[in-house]
């Protein structure tokens, strides 16, 4: 069965001056898998914008209702990395809908899913951060939780910024496991407790990088047993990339991408990725990176 993934045009739209994100990826991501014959556009799902209900599971009310009527001060909108609009807190509201849709698909019927963007694991439930709003992985978790069987869910956040909203979310909350593998010296500079953290000096190589997934997520599955398992696999723990500061290759995110989906695979785990960051100076280096995250999904879970 076809892996399903969520894009909307508005994912591409120009964010608010002075963000430093790359946006011309969401439209050359999908733009370059169906180039190259990896999807066909009817994989492409539109997401709507969240429900307040699901928003509120994860966020408090005082914050939901301060940012979606543009209430948040100046200071609170530096934090979050820009000047608030309604256009971003929609588009934020439609990132999450992907990745609380995209998991329902991968939990129902084709065992993994993706989000062209998401992983916005600086948000916290009463304020955002490091340009994340809504807890996109949050709320799908307690969507999951609520609405479905699962029981247990294992988030494996492998961008190279710590996952601190998400670990403060769920830090009380046994169902979810929260596992963060990052740069130590990379933002945030003030670190939450993830279930496991592993902390990466700077300049790591790949062989290392590899080596340490692998002892820990062996570790993790056996002991956690999860039923579910959100990916955040973003691309700036590349050596290209401007804000990383690991070492590790192109062949080395492939090949960290295989091991969390061989994983998923052999033990009957469903997963749903969202693609996180990725800021190498050329656009082509981060597109291709991305797309090999596809490229393994598709051989492992369409074959």
């Amino acid at each position: 069965m076809s892996i399903p993934i969520a894009w909307s045009e508005i994912y591409a739209h120009p964010l608010p001056e002075g963000h430093r994100f790359p946006m011309e990826k969401y439209s050359l991501i999908p733009q370059q898998l169906m180039h190259e014959g990896i999807i066909t556009k009817d994989q492409l799902f539109a997401p709507s914008p969240l429900k307040e209900e699901d928003i509120l599971r994860v966020h408090s009310q005082e914050y939901w209702d301060r940012l979606k009527n543009l209430k948040l001060t100046p200071r609170e909108q530096r934090i979050s990395g820009f000047p608030h609009n309604l256009e971003l807190i929609l588009r934020e509201t439609i990132i999450g809908h992907g990745t609380l849709i995209g998991a329902l698909a991968a939990l129902n019927h084709t065992q993994c899913a993706f989000n062209v963007a998401g992983g916005t694991h600086h948000a916290y439930r009463d304020r955002g951060e490091g340009f994340c709003l809504l807890n996109d992985i949050a709320i799908a978790s307690a969507y999951l939780l609520e609405h479905t069987a699962v029981r247990q869910i294992l988030v494996v956040d492998l961008d190279v910024h710590q996952g601190n909203g998400t670990a403060c979310i769920f830090q009380k909350d046994y169902r979810v496991f929260t596992f963060s593998m990052h740069g130590e010296k990379n933002y945030p500079f003030k670190k939450e407790t993830s279930n496991l953290d592993i902390a990466l000096p700077d300049g790591i190589s790949t062989e290392e990088y590899l080596s340490i997934l692998r002892k820990n997520l062996n570790n993790l599955l056996d002991r956690i047993k999860p039923d579910f398992i959100f990916f955040q696999s973003g691309v700036d723990i590349l050596d290209t990339d401007k804000l990383g500061k690991l070492g590790v290759s192109v062949d080395g995110c492939k090949e960290r991408d295989r091991i969390v989906f061989e994983h998923c695979k052999s033990n009957g785990i469903p997963v749903q990725v969202s693609m996180g960051g990725g800021y190498s100076p050329k656009i082509a280096d981060i597109v291709n990176a991305h797309v090999n995250t596809f490229r393994l999904a598709r051989d492992m879970f369409e074959s």
